[in-house]
């Protein structure tokens, strides 16, 4: 079966070009023109993958991106915004509103065959551990759970997008040691982007909240500046130790609360 993408793009001559050559290139295309129809093919279809434009008619795609994300039914399925806003701040908007790649009008098709192919790759991917006996699936406090894209933190489940699973993985087989922007955007993201840590910095930040009790003195994910992020998870006694405060953060809301995008990354 071919993989189905839905498209929602206003403008008509891009998209039919865009449609045109993915459905050359195999896969089967749902088109929608607007932000209302493009919701109500996505609960009908249930695609693999979303090429969302960000200036739509009736609901823009940052409203709809979020929409799509709240919808248990539309939850998991990645989304791929295409838009003419490319400044860093535009970014950082759209992964925020759960975007999980961010490609800039005017772009090659060819790029873009790129990204989605990296995309659906990682959505459907093989259960970690499956081919690799030497992965490392938990490590004190932490166990990863491949199946259900979650986390077991200090004994509770924490629900993570498939980003931030693969980041998060990516860190973990690497623990202790620093982990270069490079290797990461080619390793999680499937593709080497010019320049664009703040890709890696928004999704830190989004870890940082739902792991660390205070994402303002990050404990675990640790920003090494001018060479990348390290994970370091406690071990033996230490991890007594710091429980306290991971159920004090817990009991107040602070992991889901605290969203502030000054947290440093």
């Amino acid at each position: 079966m071919k993989p189905c993408i839905l498209l929602i793009e206003d403008d008509q001559d891009m998209r039919d070009l865009v449609a045109g050559h993915l459905e050359h290139t195999g896969f089967d295309v749902q088109k929608a023109e607007d932000g209302i129809k493009g919701q109500a093919l996505a609960l009908q279809y249930a695609p693999d993958l979303i090429l969302l434009d960000l200036m739509l008619p009736k609901v823009d795609g940052l409203t709809l991106c979020q929409r799509l994300r709240r919808d248990e039914r539309t939850s998991a399925i990645p989304i791929l915004m295409i838009t003419a806003l490319g400044g860093i701040k535009d970014k950082v908007t759209g992964f925020n509103s759960g975007a999980d790649d961010y490609i800039t009008k005017p772009f090659d098709l060819e790029e873009l065959q790129v990204r989605i192919k990296a995309l659906l790759r990682r959505t459907n991917r093989a259960p970690l551990g499956s081919n690799n006996q030497q992965e490392i699936l938990d490590y004190g406090p932490l166990t990863l759970v491949p199946e259900r894209f979650e986390a077991i933190w200090f004994e509770s489940p924490v629900r993570l997008t498939h980003l931030e699973f693969e980041l998060l993985h990516c860190l973990m087989q690497r623990h202790g040691q620093t982990v270069a922007p490079s290797l990461i955007l080619k390793e999680v993201w499937g593709y080497e982007p010019d320049d664009d840590i703040e890709t890696i910095r928004v999704h830190v930040r989004h870890l940082r909240t739902k792991l660390e009790p205070d994402p303002r003195k990050p404990r675990f994910i640790k920003t090494v500046y001018g060479a990348g992020y390290c994970l370091e998870l406690p071990t033996g006694d230490k991890i007594s130790e710091i429980q306290p405060s991971i159920t004090q953060a817990r009991e107040t809301n602070s992991f889901k609360n605290n969203t502030d995008e000054r947290v440093i990354a």
